[in-house]
C-alpha cells in the first residue's frame, strides 16, 4: 500500500479577510489540504465512516438526521442584514453575541483534531463566482463538498483566498439555553464575518444549502437572479430551465440523454445568461432504475459519495429500493460524471422556463402554459408536496407553498427575486409551463405518482415548441390553459378528472387546493393585481 497523505500544520494556508482566527487555528494543528477524492475515500474508510460499495461509491449513513433541519437555521441579525434579510420562520434571528459565542466554543471544539479543508468555488460565471473554503472534521463530507463545489485549477487553489468560509463539525453541539438555539442543531450564517457555521447533524445537504443561501443573499444585489432551479441546453443551444423542490424531478428530468446537462439544482440569471452555481449534482435516489435514469445510474461510481443507502453486508450491492433509514436516499457526485455535460457549466438565455409541482392531491393538470401573470403567480406560489425525508420529520408527501420554488433558502423579501424573474422573462420571452411531477388518478395513497416517460415527453414538446400550435383548453378549476393533445401522452393523461373514477371527489379536491392558492396568496400585499387575478377561480 502507498503511504497515507500526510496531515501538516505548516501546510499553505492563504490568510483568510473573514477570519483570521481560523487561518491561526489551520496553521497550528494538522490538516488535510485539498486532498484528492482518492485520498479522502481512503481517509473515510481508514477512518471508518464510510465503507466502498461493489461498484465503488462511497456509502455513508447520516445517522439520526437523514435530511434538512430547516427549524434550525438562523441568520446573525449584524447591522448589514437588518435591513435587507426576510426575517422569519425560515430565517430565524440570532443575535451577534450568541453567534460569537458559539464560534468561540466551536474552536475549542476543534482545536487538536485533524481536519479536511477544501478550497472551491460556488458559480460558474467566473465574473460572478464566490471562493468558499469548506472546513470538515469528516473525510466523506469534505469529499461531498469536493464533488458539489467547483473544483479549482492548480493556479488558483495555489493563490485562493476565500469570499466566505463554512466550518461544519456533526460532533461538536449547540447548547440551547446557552446559544439561543431551538436544539443541539445549528446551521447558522454570518453574512457581515463571511462564515457558517453547521453542527449537531452529519447531513451533508445542509452545507450545499448553506452556499446557496449565501448565493441567494449576494447574486440578487448585483442584479443577477438566483434560482432553484436545474437546467440543460441542446445541441442549438436551446436553454431550459427547471424550478421546483427537492423530489419533484429537477435533477432527473434536467439529466436527459438528448440534451446537455448545465447543472441540476442551483443556477443565476445573468444579463449574459444562466450559469450554474456547482459543479456536481445531488440526486435523489430512491428505487433509483437504469432503464428510467441511464445517467444518474451510471454516474454511481467510484468519487460517488451514497447517502443512506442500503447495501448488502457481505458483498456490498446497492439496494436501491430499500428504504429502511429514509425516502431521502442521495447520490453525490461530480458534473462530470453526466455525459456530454455543459463544462464549464455557463449557456444563454432559456427559451423554457418550467415550473415543476408534485401535487399531492392529484388534481393538478400534468402540463399547462402560463402566461407571464400566471408564470409571476405561480413562482410566488411555489406550491408542490414536500416529498418524505427531505426535512426532518416529513413522513409521507404534505403539501405547502414555498415561494419562489425555493423559499427555505431564500434570505431576501420574495419581490427581489420575483422582480427579477419578471423582468428576464418580459425581456428574452421565454415561454413558462407548470408541470405537475405529482399524482394522477387520485391523492397520494389513491392514485399513483405521474409515469416519468409521460413527464419527460411533455417536457419535451414543451421545450421544443411541439406545444406551440397545438389546441388548449382552460381548465375550470385553476384557469390555466392544457393541452388536449400531446406526442407520447395518452389524451385522458392530459385531464386529471378524468383520471379519476370518483369525479365529485376530484371536484372536490381541486376545489379545496384552489382555496389553498387564493389563501397562500393573500400574505403577498406588494403584488399588481393583473398578477392577483390570475390565480385559480374554483
Amino acid at each position: 500500500a502507498g503511504p497515507r497523505p500526510t496531515a501538516n500544520p505548516t501546510r499553505k494556508v492563504q490568510s483568510m479577510a473573514n477570519d483570521l482566527k481560523l487561518t491561526t487555528l489551520l496553521s497550528s494543528q494538522p490538516h488535510y489540504l485539498n486532498l484528492s477524492p482518492s485520498q479522502l475515500v481512503e481517509e473515510a474508510i481508514l477512518r471508518k465512516e464510510a465503507l466502498l460499495t461493489a461498484g465503488g461509491a462511497l456509502r455513508v449513513t447520516t445517522g439520526r438526521f437523514t435530511g434538512r433541519s430547516p427549524k434550525d437555521k438562523y441568520v446573525v441579525q449584524d447591522k448589514e442584514a437588518l435591513t435587507l434579510v426576510n426575517w422569519g420562520d425560515v430565517n430565524q434571528p440570532m443575535s451577534t453575541e450568541a453567534f460569537e459565542g458559539l464560534y468561540a466554543r466551536l474552536q475549542e471544539y476543534l482545536t487538536g483534531r485533524e481536519l479536511f479543508v477544501f478550497d472551491g468555488f460556488a458559480g460558474a460565471a467566473s465574473e460572478h463566482r464566490l471562493a468558499v473554503r469548506v472546513v470538515n472534521e469528516y473525510a466523506w463530507q469534505n469529499l461531498f463538498i469536493h464533488q458539489l463545489l467547483i473544483r479549482p485549477e492548480a493556479s488558483e487553489a495555489a493563490d485562493f483566498s476565500p469570499d466566505f468560509t463554512v466550518i461544519c463539525a456533526p460532533g461538536f453541539r449547540a447548547i440551547p439555553a446557552v446559544d439561543g438555539t431551538r436544539s443541539e442543531t445549528f446551521v447558522a450564517i454570518s453574512f457581515a464575518r463571511r462564515l457558517v457555521l453547521i453542527g449537531g447533524t452529519e447531513y451533508a445537504g445542509e452545507m450545499k444549502k448553506s452556499v446557496f443561501t449565501v448565493m441567494n443573499y449576494l447574486l440578487p444585489q448585483k442584479g443577477i437572479l438566483s434560482m432553484h432551479c436545474s437546467a440543460n441546453v441542446d445541441d442549438s443551444g436551446q436553454v431550459a430551465l427547471f424550478f421546483g423542490l427537492s423530489g419533484t424531478g429537477k435533477t432527473t428530468l434536467s439529466a436527459d440523454p438528448e440534451r446537455h446537462l448545465i447543472g441540476d439544482d442551483e443556477h443565476g440569471w445573468s444579463d449574459q445568461g444562466v450559469f450554474n452555481i456547482e459543479g456536481g449534482c445531488y440526486a435523489k435516489c430512491i428505487h433509483l432504475q437504469q432503464e428510467s435514469e441511464p445517467q444518474i445510474w451510471s454516474a454511481v461510481r467510484f468519487g460517488t459519495v451514497l447517502e443512506n443507502v442500503m447495501i448488502d453486508a457481505e458483498t456490498r450491492e446497492i439496494d436501491f429500493d430499500d428504504a429502511s433509514l429514509t425516502e431521502n436516499t442521495r447520490a453525490a457526485y461530480p458534473l462530470d460524471y453526466i455525459p456530454g455535460a455543459r463544462i464549464p457549466s455557463v449557456a444563454g438565455h432559456p427559451a423554457a422556463v418550467i415550473f415543476l409541482t408534485a401535487d399531492a392531491f392529484g388534481v393538478l393538470p400534468p402540463i399547462a402554459r402560463l402566461s407571464r401573470e400566471q408564470a409571476m403567480y405561480h413562482f410566488l406560489s411555489g406550491y408542490t408536496s414536500k416529498l418524505a425525508g427531505t426535512e426532518r420529520g416529513i413522513t409521507q408527501p404534505e403539501a405547502t407553498f414555498s415561494t419562489c420554488f425555493g423559499e427555505p433558502f431564500l434570505p431576501l423579501r420574495p419581490a427581489r427575486y420575483a422582480q427579477l424573474l419578471g423582468e428576464r422573462l418580459e425581456r428574452h420571452g421565454s415561454s413558462v409551463y407548470l408541470v405537475n411531477t405529482g399524482w394522477t388518478g387520485g391523492p397520494y395513497g389513491v392514485g399513483k405518482r405521474m409515469p416519468i416517460r409521460h413527464t419527460r415527453s411533455m417536457v419535451r414538446a414543451a421545450v421544443s415548441g411541439a406545444l406551440d400550435k397545438v389546441e388548449y383548453r382552460v381548465d375550470p378549476a385553476f384557469g390555466l390553459e392544457v393541452p388536449v393533445w400531446c406526442p407520447g401522452v395518452p389524451d385522458c393523461v392530459l385531464d386529471p378528472a378524468e383520471t379519476w373514477t370518483d369525479k365529485n371527489a376530484y371536484y372536490r379536491s381541486a376545489t379545496d387546493l384552489a382555496r389553498r392558492f387564493r389563501e397562500n396568496f393573500e400574505r403577498f400585499d406588494f403584488v399588481p393585481d393583473a398578477i392577483r387575478r390570475a390565480g385559480p377561480k374554483g
